[in-house]
Formats: C-alpha cells, structure tokens, sequence
C-alpha cells in the first residue's frame, strides 16, 4: 500500500472542505445529542463504556479515529476501521425495551451513528456560514459512504445525499425516544466534568471560570442546531428563538476560530496530510 496516497478523500474532496472547519466541534457535541435518543444506540454505549469517568479520553479517541479516516493515508484509515470493527465485534448489549441481547455492530446502529455524525458535521458547517452548494452537500454524504465502509456497512445501504438522510430520518423516527439514560446522558453532555487542570479554580472554591463558561456556549449552540423533531424528543428544549440564536452564536465562533493561527487549529494528522499531497502535487 501506498504510504504517500491521498487517503479517502485527498484535497478538492467535499469532505476536506467541511473538516477544515475547526466549528465542528460544535457538530460533534450535536451528533451525541441526537445519537442518544436511540434506545438501542444508547444501550450499547452505556453498557459497553466509562464514558462518564473518561469524557475527555473518549473524546480524544473518538476525534483521533474521524481524523485518520479524514487525513491518513488509505492504509492508515484501512487499519483504524479494523480494530474499531474488531472492537465491536466483541461487544453486547441487552435492549432496554425488550430485553433482548444485541451485538453493537448491528448495521442499523452502525448506520445511526454514522448519518448522524456526517448530517451534524454537514449542517454545522454550513449554518455556521461554510458556503456550501446543494450539489456539495449531496457530494458530502455520497464520499462518507466510503468511511462508513470502515466500520462495516455496505455503502449502498448507506444515505449518499441530503434528500435520502432526510428520508431516512423520517423512517427512524418512529424508533426514537426520551429515555430515562437518554435524559442522563444529554445532561452529562451539558455539564460535563471539566478536565481537573481547568476545574482547579472551582475545587478552591472561586466562580465559574472561561472553560466552563465557553464550554455551556458550545453545548448550547448544538442542542439548538438539533432539529426540531429532535428538541421536541427532548421536551422543547429552549425558546422559540433557539435555532436562530444557535445560528448566530455558531456564526460568531467560526469567524473567532478563523482569527486563530492555523497551526493552532489544525490537528497534527491535517497537517500531515497537506505536506503529503503538497509534495504529491509536486512530483
């Protein structure tokens, strides 16, 4: 295999396009909201992980493996889909509403997980003011087809453009619902524990600090980027004026994260993969 190939995707890719933007942050948190509101889906998680005493390395794990299917070479994305296949492999779960017990690499939650996250990244971006045409959104889903092979669904069974996610939103819907864990985990989700670095300030007893104020924004603007059949799952969650609000603030942080050096917000692998086609477009 080529240790110098483009990877996945490569420059000129919609999906470069949408993964330089740092705002996807936002997307990620969105994506975990909604990933909670499938019984099943939220029943492999919470009995399979410590996500709430390891939040952050999780995470941190989650980030690194979208960044190699993103930036690493196809090697490197190749190898990364096998141990997380490897790792599902191996887990069960007992479904909360039936009691029945399921393998979590059951293509209808691997299909879950991965529209929400790729329709949260897309959206985000393109809310947060990413221009973005029609014909490269529909561009978007058709080339993360090729991710959701890594973990094990067949691309045809996958949504390949915005018309077939909201088509397949519609169809799950009916399986979706407020559960008593889905409650639990939207709330760590808001509040999480804050890495104990920064939460020093709050074990001395002082107020809450920039972290902890800047992280609640960031919550805020992705459970108001949720959609609406999704805030009303969660009980209306917010006002009226929720949408517009979170468009605004998400508006506002992408040009903040723009002022940003982009040695300081690119990640390690992304600037890795721009020397490499940098020196690929050379040859």
């Amino acid at each position: 295999m080529d240790t110098e190939d483009l990877g996945l995707f490569g420059p000129g890719s919609v999906t470069w396009k949408v993964h330089e933007e740092p705002i996807l942050i936002v997307a990620g948190l969105r994506s975990l909201y909604l990933q909670a509101l499938h019984p099943r889906a939220m029943a492999g998680v919470a009995q399979n992980s410590n996500y709430r005493a390891d939040a952050w390395g999780r995470l941190v794990r989650t980030a690194g493996y979208v960044a190699t299917t993103i930036y690493g070479t196809t090697a490197e994305a190749e190898a990364a889909g096998r141990r997380l296949r490897a790792l599902h492999a191996r887990l069960r779960a007992t479904d909360p509403l039936t009691g029945e017990v399921f393998r979590v690499d059951e293509p209808d939650l691997l299909r879950w997980v991965h529209v929400t996250e790729v329709e949260s990244f897309v959206t985000t971006a393109r809310r947060a003011g990413l221009t973005l045409t029609d014909d490269e959104v529909d561009g978007y889903y058709t080339e993360q087809r090729r991710a959701a092979t890594l973990v094990g669904l067949d691309p045809g069974d996958v949504p390949g453009t915005a018309a077939e996610v909201g088509a397949y939103y519609r169809d799950v819907r009916p399986e979706l619902r407020m559960t008593r864990e889905a409650a639990e985990t939207a709330v760590f989700l808001t509040a999480p524990p804050i890495p104990w670095k920064l939460s020093l300030p709050v074990k001395l007893g002082l107020s809450l600090g920039p972290p902890r104020w800047a992280y609640l924004g960031v919550a805020g603007a992705a459970l108001g980027l949720l959609p609406p059949w999704a805030l009303r799952l969660y009980g209306g969650l917010g006002l009226p004026t929720t949408a517009l609000s979170a468009e605004v603030g998400v508006r506002a942080l992408r040009l903040a994260l723009a002022a940003v050096p982009r040695r300081y917000r690119e990640g390690p692998l992304q600037q890795v993969a721009k020397e490499r086609a940098a020196r690929l477009a050379a040859a």
